[in-house]
């Protein structure tokens, strides 16, 4: 039975999951500002964190070609490789490197250890083969609220395991969000998606027409009269969802901006 881990105001203890993509990685000034702020967040907090960008750099270095269908990455075995060295190996260990700096208990983490993320090989869809990727089945939230409930604070690399020996390179974004709603249960939840806007934008032109707070209601009229669009739809679908499953608030935001006082709210 999941049990909620409560404060001494017997209220249920806070827990921040936040996303940062391979962009921010790969940018040192972006990527100190959000270690920073990251190390200053009191209590309990989770990093998941993408590295695309790394991995195509380091795959064109090995002659490996990078190819990329509706902004998916297609993992073929060589590919694997390169994203498991990178994901799981050279971003992963530099940030839990530069945590511990910072006096945060950081532990590097892939779905496949302590079996954490489990999931299945994703299906040929409308004749598309994206090879080694990873479609998420389920998350062990008790497991990771035994190492934060030790005073860890989880680094999630992307990627997750099939249960028979097999890595899948998972999308990050997914991650983040089966990583909130699993710790959901015991915790009150906010989900930080960090990217390079101030937050969901009425006006694509306009990086300061930041909408302030969406729910369904108001996703859903968005999407009809087409403020919003592309890429952002299925963000926020997936927001929506850790909503439902009880995440009790997702912040879309800069990646400079996580004190959860900036951006789009994203609420029930």
């Amino acid at each position: 039975m999941d049990t909620p881990i409560w404060n001494k105001d017997h209220q249920r203890s806070k827990c921040v999951v936040i996303k940062v993509g391979g962009a921010v990685v790969e940018d040192e000034n972006q990527l100190a500002q959000l270690l920073s702020h990251f190390s200053n967040i009191k209590g309990h907090k989770v990093l998941v964190h993408g590295g695309g960008r790394k991995a195509s750099k380091i795959a064109s270095n090995l002659g490996i070609e990078t190819q990329m269908v509706e902004g998916r990455r297609i993992t073929d075995a060589a590919m694997l490789e390169v994203v498991t060295m990178v994901y799981g190996g050279l971003v992963n260990k530099n940030l839990v490197a530069r945590l511990q700096a910072s006096g945060v208990n950081a532990l590097g983490l892939t779905g496949a250890d302590m079996n954490v993320i489990l999931s299945h090989k994703r299906p040929v869809r409308n004749g598309i083969d994206f090879g080694f990727v990873g479609d998420v089945d389920q998350a062990d939230g008790a497991m990771l609220q035994t190492l934060i409930e030790k005073g860890i604070t989880p680094v999630i690399a992307p990627l997750t395991h099939d249960g028979q020996g097999h890595l899948l390179n998972t999308n990050a974004d997914t991650i983040a969000s089966v990583t909130a709603k699993a710790l959901a249960p015991f915790y009150d939840v906010t989900l930080i998606y960090t990217f390079e806007k101030k937050g969901v934008l009425s006006d694509p032109s306009n990086d300061d027409s930041v909408i302030p707070v969406i729910t369904h209601a108001d996703f859903e009229r968005y999407k009809s009269d087409g403020t919003i669009s592309g890429g952002m739809l299925p963000k926020i679908e997936n927001a929506l969802q850790a909503i439902d499953a009880g995440v009790s608030q997702v912040i879309i935001t800069l990646a400079t901006a996580i004190d959860g006082n900036q951006g789009t709210v994203i609420v029930d």
